[in-house]
């Protein structure tokens, strides 16, 4: 915390009403500055124009007066992106602290309104869309007040949001390389099963050896990915050279190619929990498989939350048992279609492993 300044040094404190913040004050706007950070922050003019909802030409001229305004250029291309001039880094500084203020501002207003009005921006990483939306939806049927925004973005980009302080929560899996500065709350079972197309050779199989995999063609996310890194993880472990056919950026993408009969893969279960009626999709007993994961809710230390923000974590917290019913009722599904369905008792202790994973309590995911 800065020292406090001794009174009789108060009068040396920056004259926020200077010609020089006056003329900032007359010349530039915060809209501005929101485009400029949103600029720096994604490195493109286009990128910026889509997240502001605006078209690139506006976003061009708004830089171009505000440019006029510093009396420098506020950024030159590098390739196929932007980058900030010196000057550009300067105003960069200054604008993130006055769209902080701002943002800690309406979360102070908001919290001395309750929750009946407010706003929550909540950022996710590329699978949890298929978790997060459906209690964001129910969290804003009960509180109609909350103004929520969404943004879903890789790994990567999702820890450059928390550095910067983007949202107010975010919810992933992985969050152990994130250091000491958040708080990683479970609220939700994540787990990785295997997945094949309902007519492969292996759907039936039970206790199928890792050192079988590798004769099969294996689909992969795109590097960076925390479900791959936990998937490579464990074929390591257990010694196995896996045999990538291919390395696809969405999960989306990875359920076509397991429908065009281009390999099998291991994918969150929430991921086809969608399909898991449809009889397309087969879930394979493959030896340490489900995988044990659990979604967070993150957030920074260094940050307050606010009422809203308080009151969703706790809303998704309590959401667990409806998604455990979810994901017990897709697996048994895919169970089914595989011929392990706990209703045919193939095998005790397959229906015990494999519905274990998702009935685990907290402790299990420490």
């Amino acid at each position: 915390m800065p020292a406090k300044i001794p009174s009789k040094l108060a009068l040396s404190e920056p004259n926020l009403s200077s010609p020089g913040a006056d003329y900032l004050v007359r010349h530039c706007t915060l809209r501005q500055l929101q485009l400029l950070e949103a600029i720096v922050r994604l490195g493109s003019f286009t990128r910026a124009a889509e997240e502001l909802f605006l078209t690139q030409p506006t976003v061009s001229m708004q830089i171009k007066k505000l440019s006029d305004s510093i009396g420098a250029p506020l950024f030159h291309h590098v390739g196929r992106t932007v980058e900030p001039t010196d000057a550009g880094r300067e105003v960069y500084g200054a604008c993130r602290g006055i769209l902080n203020g701002l943002a800690n501002l309406e979360t102070k207003l908001a919290d001395l309104k309750g929750l009946r009005s407010g706003r929550l921006r909540l950022g996710v990483i590329t699978t949890a869309t298929y978790v997060a939306p459906e209690i964001l939806g129910a969290f804003c049927q009960r509180y109609a007040g909350i103004d929520v925004s969404l943004n879903v973005t890789n790994r990567d980009q999702l820890f450059e949001r928390l550095s910067a302080h983007d949202d107010d929560l975010y919810v992933m899996g992985q969050h152990h390389d994130l250091g000491y500065d958040v708080d990683a709350v479970p609220f939700a079972s994540n787990p990785l099963v295997m997945i094949a197309r309902a007519d492969h050779p292996l759907v039936g199989s039970t206790r199928i050896p890792m050192r079988r995999l590798a004769d099969e063609n294996l689909l992969l996310r795109e590097p960076g990915s925390g479900v791959r890194d936990a998937v490579l993880k464990h074929f390591t472990a257990a010694g196995v050279e896996p045999r990538v056919r291919m390395q696809l950026g969405s999960s989306e993408a990875i359920k076509h190619a397991i429908l065009g009969g281009l390999g099998i893969s291991a994918l969150s279960l929430h991921t086809v929990r969608l399909e898991s009626n449809g009889g397309r999709f087969a879930v394979l007993d493959v030896e340490g498989f489900p995988i044990r994961r659990r979604w967070h809710i993150v957030y920074s230390k260094t940050r307050e939350l606010s009422l809203v923000a308080q009151t969703f974590r706790d809303f998704a917290i309590a959401s667990e048992a409806d998604i455990r019913a979810q994901l017990h009722e897709a697996m048994t599904a895919l169970m089914r279609v595989s011929g392990l369905c706990p209703a045919s008792d193939t095998d005790p202790q397959i229906s015990a492993r494999m519905l274990g994973a998702i009935e685990a309590g907290a402790e299990d995911f420490a």
